[in-house]
């Protein structure tokens, strides 16, 4: 891996300036200048050969396909490090790699990371894409305990905590905080780590109502899934079903898996992202295809040639959570898993791309079978690590 080269930093200063009852939150001290971009993923004019690795459920068979598939990733990192949504969900798979399968290696690489963006989050103060990294952070502070890791982190999450929820949620001038559903991976488990981290229940409390509000917005009670954003509610499939999308609603259960992981056994939140799991889970198995995966569309894969591996992978990891925590009854999601795993290794080459990755988007859209993004790979390493886990 290439050395990640600091990017340089300008101060501004935090303004907390009330208005009425509103708070203005400005952006805080010592805040990164804009990260040069790097393209998040690519596909191939033609593909090249298959891995072919094996599907059986053997630590040994799965250790050798994760190797395969972070290396690859690994040494395709940019030059700059990044802190977009995009690569945060890699670097929590990255994170993810069990030590027994060289996991320090892409520990250090994430350690890199962190030390060249100096911790900092992304630009805008509250949005969640721009707090997702904040995972990979408050992970390393786990390990290492270094408050640095955490602090530019806990002070924006400090100066968000006043701010007031627009009176209607569905104004498009002012949408609600999480508004589009794939953001409750990207924010709420940085508030459910903070908590755990400070021993500060305001941070799981703000969560909490704030995942509730998404909630209550998107979630199809009947469908248990939920629309990408209040735009979708009312849009349709050619069948007529609603559009449910599959990387969307794997998120969402990745962000489920993440925060139950941190919450107290006690706490009284749990029952609610248990119970949420459980309905999501039960959705996920019935609509699960042929060759294990979920398509980019849930209710309509006939519109959809191609399976997608960010969503399936999500979706993986939190049926392998499931079962793993005693959630969900092992014979009968256990071979769901089974079949998404070997699924999602038909689309590894030889060279350890993973493809059938739909590109950045809001929606079910096109792509091919060498499709391959980076937050796909983050989102397959987090289901093969449960995966192992379950593995008896």
């Amino acid at each position: 891996m290439q050395t990640m080269k600091v990017i340089p930093r300008f101060a501004v200063l935090i303004a907390l300036v009330p208005l009425g009852s509103a708070l203005c939150i400005a952006q805080t001290a010592a805040r990164p200048q804009p990260v040069p971009p790097a393209p998040s993923g690519d596909s191939l004019p033609t593909p090249g050969p298959l891995a072919h690795l094996s599907p059986k459920l053997d630590r040994r068979d799965i250790r050798k396909a994760v190797r395969l598939v972070a290396d690859w990733q690994l040494n395709r990192m940019p030059e700059h490090a990044q802190n977009e949504w995009t690569w945060a969900a890699l670097y929590d798979g990255f994170m993810a790699v069990p030590h027994d399968v060289n996991g320090d290696k892409y520990q250090r690489a994430m350690m890199q990371i962190g030390d060249a963006l100096e911790w900092q989050p992304g630009l805008r103060p509250t949005h969640a894409d721009d707090q997702a990294v904040g995972q990979m952070f408050m992970e390393q502070y786990f390990q290492h305990k270094d408050p640095r890791m955490i602090a530019a982190m806990r002070a924006e999450l400090d100066a968000q905590l006043p701010t007031p929820d627009p009176p209607d949620l569905t104004d498009p001038q002012r949408p609600l905080l999480w508004y589009w559903c794939d953001a409750l991976f990207m924010a709420p488990p940085v508030w459910a780590d903070m908590a755990k981290a400070t021993g500060d229940a305001k941070y799981l409390t703000y969560m909490d109502r704030e995942w509730q509000i998404t909630t209550d917005l998107l979630y199809d009670h009947s469908k248990h899934l939920y629309s990408r954003d209040g735009s979708f509610i009312d849009k349709h499939e050619k069948n007529g079903e609603k559009i449910f999308w599959s990387r969307g609603n794997g998120w969402v259960m990745g962000g489920i898996v993440r925060v139950l992981k941190v919450l107290p056994t006690d706490s009284p939140l749990r029952p609610k992202y248990v119970e949420l799991l459980k309905e999501m889970a039960a959705e996920m198995i019935s609509i699960q295809s042929s060759d294990g995966l979920w398509r980019p569309g849930l209710l309509d894969a006939n519109s959809y040639p191609l399976p997608e591996i960010s969503g399936s992978a999500f979706i993986a990891y939190a049926l392998a959570y499931g079962v793993n925590e005693g959630i969900l009854d092992r014979a009968k999601y256990w071979p769901a898993v089974e079949k998404a795993w070997a699924g999602t290794l038909s689309h590894v080459y030889a060279d350890g791309r993973l493809g059938c990755i739909q590109p950045v988007g809001a929606a079910p859209g096109a792509y091919t079978e060498t499709s391959s993004y980076v937050y796909g790979v983050g989102a397959w390493l987090l289901a093969a690590e449960e995966i192992e886990r379950g593995v008896k």
